[in-house]
């Protein structure tokens, strides 16, 4: 059974920074990519960053120059530092890996999620 745990939500006053933390725990072989996605109210979810096994990253649009996305393959953990964050950064945030499992193989796997509110 694989598990991916996330923390670090909260609510922030517009331009403040939080960090959003994702652990991978269970039978894993390995972790090919770890990212962030987030769905606003009314709203597609959608790719926030993401990251492979060798460091590469991916950004969305919206984000870029202020969010940063960081990993520890020794860890399994991924970690979103958002800084100057916006009230349209408003929403619940979700960590997703694409990972080999020692037990089903290669698949997606996503965190329960985690509520970030940007509000004066």
């Amino acid at each position: 059974q694989v598990q991916l745990v996330e923390s670090g939500g909260g609510l922030v006053q517009p331009g403040g920074s939080l960090r959003l933390s994702c652990a991978a725990s269970g039978s894993i072989f390995s972790i090919y990519t770890m990212g962030w996605y987030r769905q606003a109210p009314g709203k597609q979810r959608e790719l926030v960053a993401a990251i492979t096994s060798g460091g590469s990253t991916n950004y969305a649009d919206s984000v870029k120059g202020r969010f940063t996305i960081s990993r520890d393959n020794a860890k399994n953990t991924v970690v979103l530092q958002m800084n100057s964050l916006k009230p349209e950064d408003t929403a619940v945030y979700y960590c997703k890996s694409r990972l080999r499992s020692v037990v089903a193989g290669t698949s997606d796997y996503w965190g329960q999620g985690t509520q970030v509110t940007v509000s004066s």
